[in-house]
């Protein structure tokens, strides 16, 4: 093949097909646990979070909640994976062995954000969340009293979520979706030097806390009585004028090696003992590879 621009941009239109197919049919589990917020800057203040949505009676003016005491921001990230191309497998019409690599980076730029938020979830211990208290914790202020969404214990964690709301537990925020870019001038320094023509994709984006009420994370041994003090503990939340949220777990959500203790607890139809199994098909079960 001879190599000039018209060559190139059919290569580049190419490629980029591959790449959209590709990253069109990527699988990603995100969506399910964070909502997408996209962002118009650097940075996005979430301090908004604090005010739960909730209806009262109208009686005199409306109240509305102070958020001067809250802050929490997310700072947008730039993410990039790049392959190189030689330009001897150009000039020998050798373009046909590249898709994989294409499609390999589509299916990379799909599947980050599944990175990061269930990075952020398994991090949720450590990591702080709008109202200055780790993700999940003991003492998350609700008026004058102390919430909890932990657990406690000190095995591999597993996680309730409500993820019926508007609102999730999670935020992937996006600055920029992925774009697929090249640097296949022929002219170009890396192909002059090294014979390399690059191609690419990149974005902005990063992910943060959304609501911790609708999230319980546990490192106890997993079984039908932690599940039942998880699962009771999220419904039993209330505001500060000590209403109902109304919250009901949809999801547990566990990493590889308590895939078999999670089918245990919520998918057989009978415990070990043979008894009825009162927490079978409670809620729906997310079995995430990214967490282990």
């Amino acid at each position: 093949m001879i190599i000039n621009q018209a060559s190139l941009q059919g290569i580049y239109i190419s490629f980029n097909t591959i790449f959209a197919a590709a990253f069109a049919g990527a699988k990603s589990m995100w969506p399910l646990v964070a909502m997408k917020a996209v962002s118009t800057g650097a940075v996005v203040d979430y301090k908004w979070l604090a005010n739960f949505p909730a209806m009262r009676e109208w009686v005199g003016e409306r109240v509305v909640k102070d958020l001067s005491a809250f802050n929490y921001t997310i700072t947008n990230k730039d993410f990039e994976a790049t392959v190189e191309v030689d330009r001897d497998s150009i000039e020998d019409d050798q373009i046909g062995v590249y898709p994989p690599l294409i499609q390999g980076l589509a299916h990379s730029a799909a599947v980050h954000p599944d990175q990061l938020v269930f990075k952020l979830l398994k991090n949720g211990f450590t990591g702080v969340c709008y109202d200055g208290q780790y993700f999940f914790d003991t003492d998350h202020p609700v008026g004058d009293a102390s919430v909890s969404n932990f657990g406690g214990g000190a095995g591999t964690p597993w996680y309730l979520l409500d993820l019926s709301q508007p609102i999730k537990p999670l935020i992937l925020q996006r600055r920029k979706e992925p774009e697929f870019v090249a640097q296949d001038d022929p002219t170009s320094e890396s192909v002059f030097k090294r014979k390399k023509f690059t191609y690419g994709v990149d974005d902005r984006k990063n992910a943060g806390y959304g609501l911790w009420q609708l999230a319980y994370g546990s490192k106890q041994t997993l079984d039908s009585d932690s599940f039942g003090a998880a699962y009771t503990a999220m419904m039993s939340l209330k505001n500060e004028e000590d209403d109902p949220l109304g919250i009901v777990p949809t999801h547990l959500v566990v990493p590889p090696t308590l895939i078999g203790a999670a089918r245990k607890v919520i998918k057989n139809a009978l415990t070990t003992g043979g008894a009825s199994n009162e927490w079978a098909n409670t809620v729906e079960l997310l079995e995430v590879p990214w967490l282990a």
